[in-house]
């Protein structure tokens, strides 16, 4: 192979090199990025119940809330839809969902900072408990932050302002025990030892009206965990 024909292949080869590095790129990039949230008929979860309280405050939706995204709801969606001027196709997509005033927020990356912190509150909180209490408490936490009722982010949720007994006592800046922060990598990683509650408390420690009134999902050493 002469120079020349030799030079033609590393040209081309470059190119080819080129053209499979950007698609690269651009699959990293959508595989990223935040895709917008949508809910439709049989959705179910947090967003559904978001939604089905916020159509219940304008008397769009009379049925009970569930979380589950039926024919019911999608009439009421539609409903508020043509109030706002919103194309009616009965999916709550992002412009539906900010018109109800609906922001819903993602789980954190397990950064190191992320596992301390969530860490220390898991050490603060649930210090003593089981190791799959103290991974409960956190997935409480991370929970909270796709919730609609609460702050989107984790430092959010964590210093709500009286969310948490252990921020205000102090206990919160105490050293924090080895298990928290495998705890806390568990979370982060996915497990969830509650199945999607947003609440815990110890009855031995809190005689509040408010989360005695809470369903219980399940009890995990002297934690409640409840919806």
């Amino acid at each position: 192979m002469n120079k020349t024909a030799i030079e033609r292949s590393l040209k081309a080869l470059g190119i080819v090199m080129g053209i499979l590095f950007t698609l690269w790129a651009v699959s990293r990039s959508y595989e990223n990025s935040v895709l917008p949230t949508v809910s439709q008929y049989g959705s179910r979860g947090n967003e559904v119940i978001a939604i089905q309280e916020r159509l219940k405050e304008r008397g769009l939706f009379n049925d009970d809330v569930t979380g589950y995204y039926g024919p019911i709801t999608q009439a009421a969606v539609k409903r508020f839809q043509k109030q706002q001027g919103i194309s009616q196709t009965g999916i709550a997509g992002p412009q539906t969902l900010k018109a109800l005033g609906i922001t819903i927020g993602s789980v954190p990356a397990s950064t190191t900072q992320n596992i301390d912190l969530l860490a220390r509150i898991i050490s603060a909180e649930a210090r003593g408990e089981p190791y799959v209490g103290q991974v409960a408490v956190g997935a409480v936490i991370l929970n909270r932050i796709e919730h609609p009722s609460f702050p989107d982010t984790l430092s959010g949720v964590i210093f709500q302002k009286g969310a948490f007994t252990a921020v205000t006592d102090g206990q919160f800046n105490e050293p924090v025990s080895d298990s928290a922060y495998s705890a806390a990598r568990d979370a982060l990683n996915g497990w969830d030892p509650t199945g999607g509650c947003i609440y815990y408390y110890n009855p031995a420690k809190t005689s509040n009206k408010f989360i005695y009134s809470r369903p219980i999902v399940t009890v995990i050493g002297n934690h409640r965990f409840c919806t």
